[in-house]
């Protein structure tokens, strides 16, 4: 069963739940109101303000450079998004991401337990860098809390509004930058770590020995010859034994010819055909990976497979944070993005014209965006 099922059910079941019991729920901070939900609480105020006081003239400077980040991704989240209506009809270029679910249009599969653990880190390093650079800024927080709307999950921390709207622009700007460059930085060490987890990790403790077949295309020459799970380590007499030497043995492919395929159940035979994406380049029909072997090592064969663990958690957990943090920064309300545009304007426009220019962009892009996840659904289910 698609994951979408399990969301669908889980979320009828917390509506149903929060409307029956929504007197008991409001005496525990949660507010119902259909199409939200919201929890709100004082607690964590009291780490918010310890790690803000840790260096508040650090946070500060650092946020300075952050809001010459965001600027930068606000004008390239904002040309990108213009530009993908171009190519609107030929793939998906706006799609919502769930874990554990495919979704009608998006060439992304996040796994459920990566995507749940790296989606936590999204909302937890966001919401807390708005909360500590509100108290670096001397702004009170009311509150924290998690919200649901409709099917999608948030949090927020809510600083005191008064004190926001009499803060200076400098000040406001830092506030609203803080949580795309906690994402953004924390995208950067999850992927320092995931590239040296590939780079130095895997190779020190695995032997690359052939290339391990994990998927034979329908009505291709390997179909009903070759099989998921074999392992390739010769073509046409070359060795194979890593993906270099298995793309130099493909590489001279032609259509017509005839291949040996020397695997770990026996020697198979293959006529080829011509490549759906080049013709005159020979294929075979299989998709492949490379076959890992523990080296000798005091940790023993087990240990190391849990380095594959930690790399596919760290790829996870940059590719949301780098998504969510850069989208967050279009400059669009109620995204950090149009709020740190309006304040911009403000330096050198009226009121009148900051709110026009403001409430334009954020209905054009907002359109763009509900119009691409829609095509992008309907291409995906026809």
């Amino acid at each position: 069963m698609n994951g979408i099922y399990y969301y669908g059910i889980a979320f009828i079941l917390i509506w149903f739940i929060a409307i029956i019991f929504k007197g008991q729920l409001e005496k525990y901070g949660v507010d119902v109101g259909f199409p939200v939900i919201m929890w709100r609480t004082k607690r964590l105020r009291g780490l918010i303000n310890r790690i803000a006081n840790i260096s508040p003239r650090f946070w500060k400077w650092f946020m300075n450079f952050g809001i010459l980040i965001s600027i930068f991704f606000m004008i390239l989240m904002a040309y990108a998004l213009i530009i993908s209506l171009t190519t609107i009809t030929e793939s998906a270029n706006v799609a919502i991401l769930l874990p554990g679910v495919e979704m009608p249009g998006s060439p992304i599969f996040i796994p459920f337990f990566y995507g749940f653990i790296a989606l936590i880190t999204v909302l937890v390093v966001h919401e807390f860098s708005h909360g500590i650079l509100a108290r670096a800024e001397k702004i009170n927080i009311k509150s924290i809390g998690l919200i649901l709307f409709a099917i999608l999950p948030g949090a927020f921390v809510e600083p005191d509004e008064d004190e926001m709207d009499k803060a200076p622009k400098s000040t406001r700007l830092r506030i609203f930058a803080a949580g795309s460059m906690a994402n953004l930085s924390l995208a950067l060490v999850a992927f320092l770590i995931f590239s040296a987890i590939g780079s130095y990790g895997i190779p020190g403790f695995f032997d690359e020995s052939g290339i391990e077949i994990k998927q034979v295309v329908d009505d291709s020459p390997s179909y009903g010859v070759l099989k998921e799970g074999m392992i390739i380590t010769a073509i046409n007499g070359e060795e194979v034994h890593d993906s270099d030497s298995y793309l130099n043995a493909v590489s001279n492919f032609k259509p017509n010819d005839n291949a040996t395929i020397v695997t770990n159940q026996g020697t198979f035979h293959l006529k080829l055909v011509e490549n759906p994406n080049n013709k005159s380049l020979g294929y075979m029909g299989i998709q492949g990976e490379i076959h890992l072997e523990t080296k000798d090592t005091l940790l023993g064969d087990q240990i190391p497979w849990v380095l594959f663990t930690f790399s596919e958690l760290f790829k996870w957990i940059f590719f949301l944070n780098f998504a969510v943090g850069t989208f967050n920064l279009l400059p669009a309300k109620p995204l950090d993005g149009g709020h740190m545009l309006e304040d911009l304007l403000r330096y050198k426009l009226p009121e009148n014209i900051v709110r026009t220019i403001i409430t334009s962009l954020t209905a054009i892009f907002w359109i763009i965006i509900i119009f691409s996840i829609l095509y992008s659904l309907f291409l995906g289910m026809s």
